[in-house]
């Protein structure tokens, strides 16, 4: 027993520990460990109250307290937020001085919210005719027309273009450019930086061969737009710009810094400014790949383009005048595409970029330590199960991953097994997975650093379990099939799979597959009849059509997206489902259900009805289902305008929005969950209870006569 759990014990007199050894066996020395367990329990307590008394060291619990010293009271609480209202406390006393000021409006929205924000005063957007009594600071009666940058922000937070009055209300989302309005512009998406470089897919010819040398940076092959990563504003008094934003990338803002850069170079100054393509945060890379020598290629040489028309694009007679002497590659961030010019090739393409969505969902580069600590907890004694890990990464050896899987296939005895992939690169092999009985084992996007040992004379070694699940989001291009014995577990975190995922015929007892993406078009998946005492429980996922066998019992779907239009999403009509908080675009058809703030788009059909519920969910009245309690719609009548709305149902067409309730969406269902949120798969956001916090606290800084109302961006 450690000398730091014995502190009671060492109090006794050496007599009654002898006494205790000798005659005793013990047992004063096991009951007083206990009492130390509860003594540091007691001693962690006492600590943390110092820390309690600051906002900025204090529980999360503590937050509304310290707020209700300062009179910050009509706010919703939110259990489970991703975001804390700590700022809000923290900014309360800056506020007040500043308030009735443009600039406290905004930050008391991020705050607030957590969204990125932009406050406009509309009546400075007005048309008017110049007096000399009463002089603006910049004449806005005009468009700029010879301004491409200008007129690219017509219509967003940043225009600086003139406009008629509009006399409708703002606060009910009307009205905007008038005298008493003031917008609060707020961008919903989240940017997700990949820290590592991913494969860029080339596009197979199908037209003209001005084709050739032509990418896309999405590894699905579909457009996918580059989002910038918001730089931190230094001061409450600053508003936002498009640097300090989660927003889609432009091309003109882009092409502008990096034709300064190059003029600059050129005139051998360092003075021009850098702002996408600072040297510690740009908001991309571009790297050629020529065998194992992997060239990164310099801000000035990468040409911002139109890629649009593949008829004319740069990668076919590409000029290349003396000041852009040295361009390499050309990108285009609306589209997400690249090409060569013809005079340069590549073995790959790789690169560095952040993308838009609303929320920690799907395979993502955000942090799932909770999600991978549930997938190795209450792990076999190392007596009873080996334990194996392995590192993946795709510069090191292109078939890394299929290595590792077929090592583990080689392992006939009980054992615990870890496949960590360290990168964000395509892997095209096919895997198929082999889970003897009892073992387990999880693949999972995640770094696998190296710890130094207290010996100094030992080298840094990797220890088992030892992961950083964030930054990283493989691709696996190839399908997956699983074959499990009794009491095996396969659990997938983390991963982007293009193909569908298959279990076959066997007793696999556990597939989890959590914070994955399976691309709704190609993949999804299936498990074979035989199955008979598997669980499947997805987590945070999007999905294609899942089926399982007629004799697979139990499915959990939680937080999930599982996408089968223009068929079943859900055929499982022999398991009983739970699905929660999540949007089910298809039919649906299981033995039993429980449901609970759900989207089911198309009817669910239920075989036993005697158990189950289905509660604060939206589905067509045609389903058959048991018993409903605050469903929607209620009958028929109700059913003509309540209907759920999406920003994006498609994942090619609009991928940064997909499964994002549009901001039309009736209310019975953007505030019809059980904790007045919206129901489906994003409610673990708590956008409507963030949206009615703010527009709570809006009239507390608002100057005398002024009227705001909030705009969403994206």
């Amino acid at each position: 027993m450690s000398e730091t759990r014995e502190r009671l014990y060492s109090l006794l007199p050496a007599v009654h520990r002898t006494r205790d050894a000798v005659e005793g066996g013990d047992q004063l020395r096991a009951l007083l460990a206990i009492a130390e367990e509860e003594l540091d329990l007691l001693e962690a307590d006492v600590q943390r109250l110092y820390d309690d008394w600051f906002i900025e060291t204090c529980q999360e619990w503590v937050v509304p307290y310290i707020g209700d010293l300062l009179a910050v009271r009509g706010l919703l609480p939110i259990e489970n937020a991703p975001f804390s209202q700590r700022g809000l406390v923290a900014n309360t006393i800056a506020y007040r001085r500043a308030k009735g000021t443009v600039a406290v409006l905004e930050q008391l929205a991020r705050d607030v919210t957590g969204w990125g924000a932009r406050a406009v005063e509309y009546f400075d957007r007005l048309a008017t005719t110049r007096t000399m009594n009463h002089r603006r600071r910049s004449d806005v009666a005009f468009v700029d027309v010879r301004s491409a940058d200008a007129a690219s922000l017509t219509g967003t937070p940043f225009e600086r273009s003139a406009h008629l009055a509009d006399v409708r209300h703002i606060d009910n989302g009307r009205g905007r450019y008038n005298i008493p309005n003031v917008g609060l512009h707020v961008w919903r998406l989240q940017s997700y930086p990949l820290d590592t470089f991913a494969t860029a897919q080339p596009v197979e010819p199908t037209g003209p061969p001005a084709e050739q040398g032509r990418y896309t940076i999405s590894p699905l092959n579909y457009d996918l737009p580059l989002f910038n990563v918001p730089r931190a504003e230094e001061e409450l008094t600053h508003l936002a710009s498009e640097p300090n934003v989660a927003a889609p990338l432009r091309r003109r803002q882009l092409h502008d810094e990096l034709s300064e850069r190059r003029r600059a170079r050129a005139d051998h100054r360092t003075d021009f400014n850098e702002v996408y393509f600072d040297d510690s945060q740009p908001v991309f890379r571009v790297v050629l790949a020529h065998g194992t020598d992997r060239t990164e290629v310099a801000p000035e040489q990468i040409a911002i383009c139109d890629l649009s028309d593949p008829d004319n694009p740069p990668a076919t007679g590409w000029r290349r005048p003396d000041k852009t002497k040295g361009l390499k590659v050309g990108v285009d961030p609306v589209l997400g595409r690249i090409a060569l010019p013809e005079d340069e090739s590549a073995d790959a393409v790789e690169i560095a970029y952040a993308y838009g969505f609303p929320g920690d969902l799907g395979g993502g580069p955000y942090d799932r330590s909770a999600s991978v600590a549930t997938a190795l907890a209450d792990l076999p004694a190392p007596d009873k199960a080996d334990r194996r890990q392995w590192a993946v990464n795709g510069a090191e050896a292109p078939g890394a991953l299929k290595a590792a899987v077929d090592v583990w296939n080689t392992i006939t005895r009980r054992t615990v097994g870890v496949i960590a992939v360290t990168d964000s690169r395509s892997y095209d092999d096919d895997l198929e997975i082999h889970v003897r009985a009892g073992s387990r084992l999880l693949i999972v996007a995640a770094d696998w650093p190296a710890d130094k040992d207290p010996d100094a004379t030992a080298a840094p070694a990797r220890r088992f379990g030892r992961l950083l699940p964030r930054g990283r989001r493989p691709h696996v291009g190839g399908a997956i099939t699983v074959h499990g014995e009794p009491g095996s577990a396969l659990t997938l975190d983390g991963l982007l799979l293009e193909q569908p995922v298959t279990v076959d015929p066997g007793d696999l007892g556990l597939l989890r597959i959590a914070h994955c993406t399976l691309a709704p078009e190609t993949a999804g998946l299936t498990v074979a009849s035989s199955n008979g005492s598997l669980t499947v429980e997805l987590e945070r996922t999007i999905s294609g059509p899942v089926g399982l066998g007629p004799v697979a019992p139990r499915l959990s779907v939680r937080d999930c997206i599982v996408d089968g239009r223009g068929g079943d999403a859900l055929a499982a009509i022999e398991a009983d489902a739970d699905v929660q908080t999540s949007t089910i675009a298809g039919g649906t058809q299981v033995r039993t259900i429980t449901a609970g703030n759900a989207i089911f788009t198309d009817p669910v059909t239920v075989r036993h009805r005697q158990t189950g519920c289905v509660r604060y969910c939206y589905l067509p009245l045609t389903s058959v289902v048991p018993r409903r309690f605050r469903c929607h719609p209620a009958d028929e009548a109700a059913a003509v305008r309540v209907a759920p709305a999406f920003t994006s149902l498609d994942l090619r067409s609009g991928p940064s929005a997909y499964g994002q309730l549009a901001t039309l969406c009736p209310t019975e269902i953007t505030q019809g969950a059980e904790d007045e949120g919206e129901m489906g798969a994003f409610n673990f956001l708590k956008n409507a209870q963030r949206l009615t916090n703010l527009t709570t606290r809006m009239d507390e800084y608002l100057r005398f006569g002024l009227e705001a109302g909030v705009v969403f961006v994206t």
